[in-house]
């Protein structure tokens, strides 16, 4: 016959619902806490308790240490020759455990640890209920509403256990009543030191796969898989389902004849509306599925999109409203489902946005090569369709879907191109470089042949009209020289400038024609970079002969004609003249004979020609024809301008003397041509 103890053991372990080990833990330990609290044991010392299940006998033990002979601390120590009547094979220094159960410790002990039995209790309930309830995690229970608050719902579990639905967890729109029953998924349990919180929630998209396992034996046995769930509470959801066993439909699974099967699960979330898509591995039938959309035009993926993987949809402009759904609810839960960010347009929007694109940029006919065939052939059908507002035909359907597509895609490959660190980017701008360097290089011919003084000639000087001058200058000119280089570079540089068409191009040419202000062609561009580079290199031999202020006034002298000088030239100079009276210091005297140099002589001064036979190494001289310098008059008197005469020169430099000349012919007679030299 079972004790009294026993009978009370068995009573504690029914109705905590806790193991027997767990109870009989409890009571030793505290027996040992009521023993070491009443009889004052340091909380060094080891104490353990022992309790005889069916006498409820029980028995305290301390821990002491072995001694050799004496004892200082009885409490803590013990003899060798006491230690081994307990234990023989005992050794100095080795723990031993010593029975010091005291009398009528049974009642003592009863009284004293019934507290401490029953918060270890409490502890060890709160840890299974914790455990329990943890496993249960992620599933559906059922609970009674126990108390509605502005804050949450409070649920009754079981015996004691409690959970709390919070107000963001609940169903909107949904009401709850006292003694209510209702499942609940379960979301988290916490710990507390006051036992297990446990958080449920009837708006959480699990709740809808889990209640789907419950209600589809196909799901629940693994015939059909639940692969995908959007959903926003109380008004709509979407799932993706698959099947895993050939021959089974899993769409027509989940809705069941006639529907029963989803109905059911609509009516436990308060008439949520369900739809059920099949699930694809190719993210464009998936999409297409998930829009639950009569007809899709076209589905185009960029995966780099800067604003996250997206699908370009295009659907006909009557499903146009069905795919985006009331306040967007449709796409959102499309793109929830697929995890794609999902952009819908209508059929004739999209498709004029791609012939835009085209008429754009006309370089995308090269990339669209075969689809480019398709461009008139879409134009005729959407000129048609606004004209006659039928439906489109699925071929027409066929040539939208093709050319929106195709486009789409060539914009995203040039993006891709474009982005930093790709091949075609690095492959772009070597491009771009290198066309970059070719401008560089036709500018500086462009200004090569213009003559450095038509920089210094204002627009206001320019004989055009007011209009075609305030064009001239909204685009940034500020010069005659800079109207020169745009005519060097070709008569397109002056028609890209904004206000500038044929007629305004004629005006300009006249006008730089009657300044007298010509360009230089190349062989006269030669001439005056040789002759800089020659006077350049005899300054760096002789840098005392010639100052910077002489360089820049022999620049000047050499590049564009003197306005000084065009008073003196007042006739007309004949080639063949000219020609006949060449000097023997010019670029093509070596190859004169010795009899024309005999007759040259003689014309030129003596100081000149004892600085030009002393000449023998060093010698830089430079033949060409100085640039017509207009003779300005009154613009009130309505008499055009007088054109400047053309005369040669040419620039001398001397390194024995350090200097540099001009040499210059004028009629001076009838006998003849003189010719004389300037010192800079």
């Amino acid at each position: 016959m079972k004790s009294e103890f026993a009978l009370a053991f068995n009573q504690i372990c029914a109705e905590y619902s806790l193991p027997r080990e767990v109870v009989m833990d409890a009571i030793r330990a505290a027996l040992a806490t009521a023993y070491r609290r009443d009889w004052k044991v340091p909380a060094a010392q080891n104490v353990s308790a022992d309790i005889n299940l069916e006498t409820g006998l029980a028995r305290i033990f301390v821990e002491r240490i072995v001694v050799e002979d004496e004892v200082e601390n009885p409490e803590l120590e013990i003899s060798l020759v006491d230690a081994r009547r307990r234990q023989p094979n005992i050794q100095i220094g080795d723990a031993v455990m010593i029975d010091v159960t005291p009398q009528d410790f049974g009642r003592i002990a009863a009284q004293t640890a019934k507290q401490v039995i029953t918060q270890r209790l409490r502890e060890a309930e709160r840890e299974s209920q914790f455990n329990r309830f943890s496993r249960q995690e992620n599933e559906i229970i059922i609970g009674t509403v126990q108390s509605v608050n502005p804050h949450g719902v409070t649920l009754h579990l079981e015996r004691t256990e409690e959970a709390l639905m919070p107000r963001r967890e609940q169903i909107p729109g949904e009401r709850y009543t006292i003694h209510q029953k209702i499942r609940v998924y379960v979301l988290e349990v916490r710990r507390t030191s006051r036992g297990p919180e446990i958080i449920v929630s009837r708006s959480h998209p699990l709740m809808l796969r889990r209640l789907l396992e419950l209600e589809v034996p196909e799901i629940r046995s693994g015939q059909v898989e639940v692969n995908a769930v959007a959903r926003e509470a109380g008004t709509r959801a979407k799932i993706a389902v698959s099947a895993r066993q050939a021959g089974i439909d899993p769409v027509g699974a989940c809705v069941g004849m006639r529907g029963i099967r989803i109905q059911t699960i609509s009516r436990e979330l308060h008439g949520e509306r369900i739809d059920v898509a099949e699930w694809s591995g190719d993210p464009v039938v998936l999409i297409s599925n998930a829009l639950s959309v009569p007809a899709i035009v076209c589905v185009t993926l960029d995966d780099n999109n800067p604003g996250g993987r997206t699908a370009s949809v295009v659907v006909l402009d009557e499903h146009l409203s069905l795919a985006i759904g009331r306040s967007g609810q449709n796409a959102r839960l499309a793109a929830k489902l697929t995890n794609w960010r999902i952009d819908i347009q209508g059929s004739t929007e999209a498709a004029l946005w791609a012939l835009e694109q085209v008429n754009q940029t006309p370089e995308l006919l090269d990339d669209l090569r075969g689809t480019a065939t398709l461009i008139p052939r879409l134009a005729s059908i959407i000129r048609t369709h606004e004209e006659e507002r039928y439906p489109y035909t699925d071929e027409e359907q066929t040539v939208m879907g093709t050319v929106i597509k195709s486009v789409r895609e060539v914009l995203i490959a040039r993006r891709e191109a474009e982005r930093p660190g790709s091949v075609q980017a690095r492959a772009r701008q070597r491009a771009q470089r290198r066309v970059e360097a070719e401008r560089v290089k036709a500018k500086e011919e462009a200004q090569a042949r213009v003559p450095r003084g038509a920089y210094k000639v204002p627009l206001t000087e320019l004989t055009v009209s007011d209009k075609v001058r305030s064009h001239l200058i909204t685009n940034g000119l500020e010069n005659v020289g800079e109207v020169m280089e745009r005519m060097a570079v070709g008569d397109e540089a002056l028609l890209m400038l904004n206000g500038v068409g044929v007629k305004a191009l004629r005006e300009i040419k006249q006008a730089i024609e009657e300044s007298n202000l010509d360009l230089l062609d190349h062989g006269e561009v030669d001439a005056v970079e040789e002759a800089e580079a020659e006077v350049a290199e005899a300054a760096e031999q002789e840098p005392e002969a010639i100052s910077e202020e002489t360089y820049d006034e022999l620049a000047v002298e050499t590049a564009m004609p003197e306005t000084e000088a065009a008073e003196e030239i007042e006739e007309d100079l004949e080639a063949e003249e000219e020609a006949d009276i060449l000097p023997s210091v010019e670029a093509e005297a070596p190859e004169v004979e010795e009899e024309e140099e005999a007759e040259a002589e003689p014309a030129l001064a003596s100081v000149e020609e004892v600085a030009f036979a002393d000449v023998v190494t060093g010698l830089s001289d430079v033949d060409y024809e100085e640039e017509e310098e207009p003779l300005f008059e009154d613009r009130g008197s309505g008499r055009r301008p007088r054109k400047g005469k053309k005369r040669r020169r040419t620039v001398v430099y001397d390194d024995a003397t350090g200097e540099t000349f001009v040499v210059r012919r004028h009629r001076r007679s009838s006998d003849g041509w003189d010719e004389y030299g300037e010192e800079y």
